[in-house]
Formats: C-alpha cells, structure tokens, sequence
C-alpha cells in the first residue's frame, strides 16, 4: 500500500457496491422504523384518568423496547459504515431515537 493509498478517503464501490449499499439502506430503514414505532407510543401514552396506574409502565416499556431496538440498529450501522457501505451520517437517526427513548423512560407520563 503506498502512502497516497493510505490518504485516500474510502470510497462505495461504483457498480455492483451500488446494490449493496441499497440493500444496507433498506436493513436500516427497516430497523429505525421498528423503533420509531416503539418510540413513538411510548410518547403517545397518555393516561386515561387518575385510576390508571399502569401508563408510567407501559411507557417505559415501550421506551425500553425502542431503546433496545435502536442500539441494535446503531450496532449494525457501525458494521455497514466499517464496511464502507454507508456515510456516517447514519449514525444520526438512531442516536436521536436512542436519546428520545431514554429521556422518555426517565419522565414517563403520570396519571
């Protein structure tokens, strides 16, 4: 390896990389949705009246389930980038998501 090699920024294969990297693009989508789903009824759990007590639970397992989610996501996105599939930039949604769930499994709805 020569040292302009060295220097060079990694580049996606032109060609056949292409549909890897949309198959990887896909994987990802498909993981930040599940967890945006999960995410997203945690913070949509509101309690229906002073007697529901189990609203603070269910939001924090919604939470828990998003948070566990994401990170496997962010897991994968740090192989798919290690790879040079993707751009670091995809490091960007699960990490909103993952600082969403937790500061909603730390202020849960209270009836």
């Amino acid at each position: 390896m020569t040292e302009q090699d060295a220097k060079s920024p990694a580049r996606i294969p032109a060609g056949g990389g292409l549909v890897a990297t949309a198959v990887c693009a896909v994987l990802l989508l498909g993981l930040n949705t599940v967890g945006g789903f999960f995410l997203l009824n945690a913070l949509l759990a509101e309690p229906q009246g002073e007697w529901d007590t189990t609203i603070t639970d269910t939001a924090r397992a919604m939470s828990l389930f998003a948070l566990v989610t994401e990170l496997l996501t962010a897991a994968v996105t740090g192989a798919f980038v290690a790879l040079v599939r993707l751009r670091r930039w995809w490091f960007a949604l699960p990490a909103v998501l993952i600082v969403t769930a937790v500061a909603r499994m730390v202020f849960p709805p209270v009836p």
